[in-house]
């Protein structure tokens, strides 16, 4: 099945779905077929504790492959903070039969691309090779889940670089050290999600070696990863080509993450920083909300993005369009596998004040909250969520990626094919209910941002 083919099926198929939902508001998604139902997903697991989610596809000549670990910066304990993103660095180092860099090199040479990411829920590697490949790509991976190399040159080396990374990409760049700060105040004492992914430099620092190596030795185990591979291939030859390459490497045991309790807030929080990287003035706002797959979390995605998904959006039209109190504005949930966050965050125009624009979004959400929203915005992101749902799944890449994730946060890749009918059955009462629910001044956390030097507008 070619991409095209997939939009075409799942168009259809949403469009059938949607319609019947409206003939039958009291069923839910796992009452009905899905929309993604004819996708197929294979899923096995080895003897080691190796979680495979395989989604053959004929008709793409390439394969891509993700090996999910479940280690993110929420993992991490106070005074050890970056190691999941150091380790992003560290995977590419070598192995015992890859030499440092070779990884990227060899997989380059054969038509292929590759690279990792970390954030606070998860870290992954991945692939896209030609067909004919997968078995190179199956045994790369596994030399470094098998050997990775823990040297003190590699060490100090990534060390380093991680360091110039958080200079460039945080600490020397316009708003960079509030992106951080806004999570560090909301989240407070829950530590999973108060710190940042990219850590501490004072942590980076201080981190020994033995430190570093014991944390691959907890997590990066075949018994804490799940192996997600979608293309041109025959699921009984990856099965068999990932026990050869993964199968022998031993299970460990692995520590279980410790969920706190989720954060409490019951009076607003405020604070003004300043940044000598920034030529504007700034705001974040932040509300506690629930994880994501709770139904509410549903809604409150949609009511983000009637407020500030896009040019369209109520509050661009409204604070940038016509009272040109913001340069920019965006307004959305983190989608976190915890206790979520609702975000907003704006740049204020020159000459005006933040605190008139965050007067304009609190009376548009309780206004909301008293007369819900029209149902042609409910049509239009449903639409966009649609649009997305359906992109995100037409490379054999990110196919990899989305279900390879859903097997890791949830228990079962097939779970992900009820995930685009859950949007849809928002209904416009539940976008009113949210929006009356989680937006009170006490769960109300804020952020100023003023150029250093420059004081307020």
């Amino acid at each position: 099945m070619n991409a095209f083919r997939i939009v075409v099926i799942i168009s259809l198929l949403v469009f059938s779905s949607s319609f019947s939902a409206q003939a039958k508001e009291t069923s839910s998604p796992e009452d009905k077929p899905s929309a993604l139902s004819q996708i197929s997903i294979v899923r096995h697991t080895l003897k080691n504790g190796l979680r495979l989610v395989l989604i053959p596809d004929e008709t793409v000549p390439t394969v891509g492959i993700v090996v999910y670990y479940d280690v993110g910066s929420r993992n991490e304990e106070k005074g050890r903070t970056g190691f999941a993103h150091l380790f992003e660095h560290m995977m590419f180092q070598g192995s015992a039969n890859v030499g440092k860099g070779e990884h990227i090199q060899w997989v380059e040479h054969r038509g292929g691309k590759m690279n990792g990411t970390t954030n606070s829920d998860r870290t992954n590697y991945f692939e896209t090779l030609p067909s004919n490949e997968l078995a190179f790509g199956l045994w790369l991976e596994a030399d470094r889940m098998r050997s990775l190399a823990i040297t003190k040159e590699n060490f100090e080396n990534q060390r380093q670089t991680v360091m110039e990374e958080r200079r460039q990409s945080v600490d020397n760049q316009p708003y960079g050290p509030s992106m951080l700060r806004i999570n560090e105040l909301a989240y407070g004492e829950y530590f999973p999600y108060a710190h940042s992914t990219i850590g501490d430099m004072t942590d980076l620092q201080k981190a020994p070696l033995s430190a570093v190596q014991d944390f691959f030795n907890t997590y990066y185990a075949p018994n804490n990863a799940v192996l997600a591979i979608s293309g041109k291939f025959e699921p009984k030859e990856a099965i068999a080509l990932a026990d050869k390459y993964f199968g022998s490497i031993p299970s460990r045991s692995t520590k279980a993450f410790s969920n706190p309790p989720p954060p409490k807030q019951d009076q607003p929080r405020h604070e003004t920083i300043y940044d000598a990287n920034a030529e504007l003035a700034a705001f974040h706002i932040a509300y506690h909300i629930p994880p994501s797959q709770q139904k509410d979390h549903y809604a409150l995605d949609l009511l983000a993005m009637v407020l500030g998904d896009g040019a369209s959006s109520r509050m661009y039209q409204e604070l940038v369009k016509k009272q040109e109190l913001l340069q920019e504005i965006s307004i959305s949930t983190d989608k976190r596998r915890g206790p979520d966050l609702f975000s907003a965050w704006g740049i204020v125009q020159t000459g005006k004040k933040a605190e008139d624009a965050r007067k304009v979004i609190y009376q548009t959400i309780d206004k909301i909250a008293k007369t819900g929203i029209s149902a042609r915005e409910l049509e239009k992101v449903k639409n966009r969520i649609r649009a997305n749902f359906v992109f995100a799944l037409q490379s054999n890449l990110s196919r990899a990626m989305r279900f390879g994730r859903y097997e890791m946060y949830y228990g079962d890749a097939n779970g992900l094919k009820k995930e685009l009918d859950r949007y849809l059955e928002v209904s416009l009462d539940d976008i009113k209910q949210v929006a009356g629910k989680y937006f009170s001044e006490n769960n109300r956390t804020v952020l100023d941002v003023l150029p250093k030097g420059k004081g307020a507008n």
